[in-house]
């Protein structure tokens, strides 16, 4: 009876001592999370989101492991927002440009602002959205932003006064499509993929589009200047962003990890869309194509032309309730905190 009780008592105590112990197996099982990107894997961008993802897993030993699914094939680039909400994926890498009217403030941004660079837009990005914190972006945790270097213009024949420019069919989607009708040209809808036959067989005349797409996308060898315009300089704002509940459930210490990441990755973004643009560049001129520089009266024509996009988004903006000026006053702010 002895015996009995005193197994009776071990097996209480060995159950207690493997219930205490679960909690501690189940708060050191990792967090596995994934993350898509329309980027290719091969282009920059996105090898910098997988250096990210490494770093997060780094610092926190091993307790976040992100899974990477480049090339959009997790969620297509206007899916990417809609689907770290519903929870397709934890976090993802797109465009706000992709889903217009959906981000009223944050588009603000892509407006034809005279960007010098893309450290400096994707500087000038991030301190727009901290200074305003949109109600927008409220059902997803905002990790960073990062945007390109300025829109320019590569044609097949040199542009260096808007009289040059008027009437030619260039291609151009979105705003930059309002930035060529308002400069005199005439817009033409072609997506990225298809621009270098296009150019080829001249359907059009000319492309807008940061200088890296000459060598990113070959364009280089179906134009043969790009015209220097960055008075007029867009850019393409893209988001990074977790699920609001898979942030929550992350512990003080995992969070602080990420927001350490992600304020050094601001500039990872920004300055490898800085190299490729100089590899396009580069890739441009070796190919004997020509760079046109706008002598400062000219860059001024452009700008005043541009001037009425930057209006119509004050007034669109006020008719949604936003103080549209108050919005391009911040913009305006941040790139001029930012250097050049």
């Amino acid at each position: 009876m002895r015996a009995i009780r005193l197994l009776s008592f071990a097996t209480v105590l060995l159950c207690a001592f493997i219930l205490a112990l679960q909690p501690a197996s189940v708060a050191a099982a990792p967090v596995e999370l994934t993350y898509s990107i329309f980027f290719p894997a091969t282009h920059g961008q996105c090898q910098a989101a997988m250096d990210w993802a490494q770093e997060i897993e780094k610092r926190t030993d091993g307790q976040v492991k992100i899974t990477v699914f480049p090339g959009g094939t997790l969620t297509s680039p206007p899916q990417a927002y809609d689907g770290v909400i519903k929870g397709i994926s934890d976090i993802a890498m797109s465009c706000f440009a992709y889903t217009r009217g959906r981000f009223p403030t944050m588009e603000a941004v892509d407006l034809p602002m005279g960007y010098a660079n893309g450290l400096q837009a994707t500087r000038a990005a991030n301190d727009f959205y901290q200074a305003l914190k949109p109600a927008e972006l409220s059902d997803v945790q905002v990790m960073y932003l990062h945007a390109h270097g300025p829109g320019l213009l590569h044609t097949r024949r040199p542009v260096q006064t808007l009289e040059d420019l008027k009437g030619m069919k260039i291609r151009s989607t979105g705003l930059s499509a309002k930035i060529v009708e308002a400069l005199g040209a005439v817009p033409v809808a072609k997506p990225q993929n298809e621009t270098y036959e296009n150019l080829q067989k001249g359907v059009v005349e000319g492309t807008f589009g940061p200088i890296e797409v000459l060598k990113g996308w070959r364009q280089a060898e179906v134009i043969k200047s790009t015209t220097e315009c960055q008075a007029v300089g867009y850019t393409t704002t893209m988001f990074v962003v977790m699920n609001r509940q898979k942030w929550d459930a992350l512990s003080d210490d995992q969070k602080a990890i990420f927001e350490a990441v992600n304020a050094a990755y601001i500039d990872v973004h920004g300055q490898k869309w800085d190299e490729v643009d100089e590899a396009g560049r580069r890739f441009t001129l070796s190919l004997g194509n020509g760079i046109v520089p706008l002598t400062e009266a000219e860059q001024a024509r452009w700008q005043t032309a541009v001037t009425p996009i930057i209006d119509a988004y004050v007034q669109e903006a006020n008719d949604k309730g936003l103080d549209g000026k108050k919005i391009v006053d911040t913009l305006k702010t941040a790139i001029a905190d930012n250097p050049r």
